[in-house]
């Protein structure tokens, strides 16, 4: 794994983990309606992409 590699994985966790606070806060409070399936969307495709990277 290269230097680009790591440097995205290390991107990706930090968005993750503010993306799992937002969707938990969003669960919570349910003012926008698709809110959480947009978060949970944005969630899977980042942890599909840190998945990617780690394999290659």
């Amino acid at each position: 794994m290269d230097k680009k590699s790591k440097k995205r994985i290390d991107v990706c966790n930090q968005k993750l983990q503010k993306l799992r606070q937002q969707l938990s806060g969003a669960k919570e409070q349910d003012d926008e309606p698709g809110e959480v399936e947009r978060l949970e969307t944005e969630i899977a495709s980042l942890e599909a992409e840190v998945q990617k990277l780690r394999a290659s």
